[in-house]
């Protein structure tokens, strides 16, 4: 899902004033052939809802399951996916990019 920047660090507020655990994952950097620009968010809660997008189809979902645990153990983390990867077919990057993605919990 396409947003724009505001409604996503929005929607992160909001959702950290309603008591939920909360994580930023942004675009850091890419290489090649990459869905979304650097700078691209996503926010996550908790329970693994999500707005926005770093990447597209299993990725997101990589970057959820990796930011349930940012939220819980409090330390971001820096996450590659990429055709030097051997998940890259598994998380939809066989078109020949590389990304990198920074994800954060929201305090």
């Amino acid at each position: 899902m396409n947003m724009r920047d505001e409604d996503i660090l929005k929607a992160a507020e909001d959702w950290r004033k309603e008591g939920r655990g909360v994580a930023l994952a942004t675009v850091i950097e890419t290489w090649g052939s990459a869905p979304r620009p650097t700078g691209s968010n996503l926010v996550i809660d908790n329970e693994g809802n999500f707005l926005g997008s770093v990447s597209g189809g299993c990725v997101e979902g990589a970057v959820v399951t990796e930011a349930i645990d940012v939220i819980d153990s409090g330390k971001p983390k820096v996450l590659e996916f990429g055709v030097a990867d051997e998940t890259a077919w598994k998380v939809g990057l066989s078109c020949g990019g590389t990304i990198r993605v920074y994800v954060e919990k929201v305090n």
